[in-house]
């Protein structure tokens, strides 16, 4: 693992990331224009020849990937192929678990995630995650969506912050009438899009999505997928998914993960990694096209 790289403390992500120097040169922030003529879209997270292993066993093969900014990537592949590991290695969540080990580099806008010094509360506070089943706090509306703000500090504002999240996760209008009562009582499409306003009133630059509609009806699911292409404009998206048509429709991105079978163990590998539209009507590997015709997984 490499080591460049200082602690992340304090500021924001455009803030940070303007302090931040790799080999010398500025880390462009959020709020950093491109002067070059080609209109390529800002880089947030290098990956670089990550392996990821639990104890003796390695679950995640060696995986090189780029994503940017204010796009949805969507990760896709059959069940245990490493498509959660790998979310979770974005934002070190992964580091909870006992043998937890990672090979390579994780760089978020040139930092290295897993160097020593790096302040892994920090990082979580710029990455934020939603998980596959809606879990909100047994409190108030209002309380779920302060909870994280009044921890790290963020007091100044407090209501207009709560209300802000809630604007942008498309549930003001909705609870604004009740923000004292419990958040149990919401649906479960309600209850998802409170988990996704709890994550951004922090204001991260990252939103991680690990199978957020898996546990949703039809129209929850949909309303899920419209709040995404209204996130992406302020956040950058990385959602896990089993569904194969949900990733053709949120998605600017696509990686396809799979078993690799060839060794003694059953590891999960980065297939294919393209544009959504290319990966879904011209993929480049058979094991791709295979997937998403329904002949394996």
């Amino acid at each position: 693992m490499s080591a460049h790289g200082g602690e992340l403390a304090g500021e924001r992500a455009p803030e940070v990331a303007a302090r931040l120097r790799l080999h010398g040169q500025p880390v462009a922030g959020a709020g950093d224009r491109r002067l070059d003529a080609e209109p390529a879209r800002e880089t947030v997270f290098e990956i670089r020849d990550v392996a990821v292993h639990y104890g003796s066993s390695q679950a995640l093969g060696w995986t090189t990937l780029d994503i940017h900014r204010h796009e949805v990537t969507a990760v896709i592949g059959p069940s245990g192929c490493g498509k959660s590991t790998f979310l979770r290695s974005l934002n070190r969540m992964n580091d909870t678990i006992p043998n937890f080990r990672l090979e390579g580099e994780v760089l978020y806008r040139g930092h290295d995630l897993y160097a020593p010094a790096t302040n892994r509360v920090e990082v979580r506070r710029r990455i934020g995650m939603v998980f596959q089943k809606p879990n909100p706090f047994p409190k108030s509306i209002y309380d779920n969506v302060a909870w994280a703000p009044r921890n790290l500090g963020m007091r100044a504002g407090l209501d207009e912050r709560v209300e802000r999240a809630l604007r942008h996760a498309a549930l003001w209008d909705e609870v604004k009438d009740r923000l004292k009562q419990s958040a149990l009582g919401l649906s479960g499409g309600q209850q998802q899009r409170l988990c996704i306003a709890r994550a951004i009133a922090i204001e991260p630059d990252v939103l991680l999505l690990d199978e957020p509609a898996s546990a949703l009806d039809p129209i929850a699911t949909a309303s899920i997928e419209e709040l995404m292409h209204t996130l992406k404009h302020r956040y950058t998206l990385v959602i896990v998914t089993h569904n194969m048509q949900q990733a053709a429709r949120v998605a600017d991105r696509t990686a396809f993960f799979a078993l690799d079978l060839s060794g003694s163990q059953r590891v999960g590998t980065l297939i294919e990694y393209a544009p959504t539209r290319t990966l879904f009507t011209n993929p480049s590997d058979p094991r791709t096209r295979d997937y998403i015709t329904g002949q394996f997984g």
